[in-house]
């Protein structure tokens, strides 16, 4: 269906230019530049899935990528709600000075850009038919995470500085012992599969109530 085929165009094109921009212009000061944030990781998973819509839809695979699109869901909504959940709490937590980036950056990237993704897997590609394959892959995506910035960013980077540790992406991380920011992560990891629950009970409402729109 063409409105559908511009939907995801529009949807992968914005990706790709938010990509890019993180890449150019990211910040590069510390070790990993922008990939140091979850929010980056995300934006790149959604322009992955974005470019695997386009191909289902212009038919060039069959492969529905379920277990990864239901993922990239789960995560970008754990990125909006963490995101601005510390940012209400403490502004300096999630961001370098307290002051939030351009709006068309904030906006898109912990806001507009998560709910084009998740328009699309729910209500045009149907995902979520296969919730245990995507526990397992957002439970690999979370693990990899939290093993990146443990294992590798913390002893590489120097900024931001805590009173426990330094190099952690996020500013509260630093401030907390190894127990603590191993519950943090453990705690994230429960919610996280929690929400890949309430997303496939609400994907299999839709599929039920809503005739199956003409895409792929």
């Amino acid at each position: 269906m063409r409105a559908v085929l511009i939907y995801r165009w529009a949807v992968f094109l914005l990706a790709a230019g938010y990509c890019l921009r993180m890449v150019i212009f990211g910040g590069w000061e510390q070790f990993a530049g922008p990939f140091r944030f979850l929010t980056v990781w995300a934006l790149f998973a959604s322009f992955f899935c974005a470019s695997r819509m386009i191909a289902r839809e212009e038919g060039r695979t069959e492969r529905r990528w379920d277990a990864v699109v239901a993922m990239t869901a789960v995560a970008n909504l754990m990125v909006v709600f963490l995101y601005w959940r510390l940012y209400l709490a403490d502004p300096t937590s999630v961001t370098r000075d307290g002051e939030l980036n351009s709006w068309w950056l904030e906006g898109y990237l912990h806001a507009l850009g998560p709910a084009l993704q998740w328009i699309d897997a729910l209500f045009i590609h149907r995902s979520f038919r296969r919730p245990f394959a995507a526990a397992g892959c957002l439970l690999l995506f979370c693990a990899t995470y939290f093993a990146w910035i443990e294992g590798v960013v913390r002893p590489l980077a120097d900024s931001p500085v805590g009173s426990v540790t330094t190099g952690l992406p996020y500013k509260f991380l630093n401030n907390l012992e190894p127990a603590g920011r191993i519950e943090f992560y453990v705690t994230n990891v429960l919610v996280a599969m929690a929400v890949l629950a309430l997303f496939s009970g609400l994907a299999w409402a839709i599929r039920r109530a809503l005739p199956r729109p003409e895409a792929r």
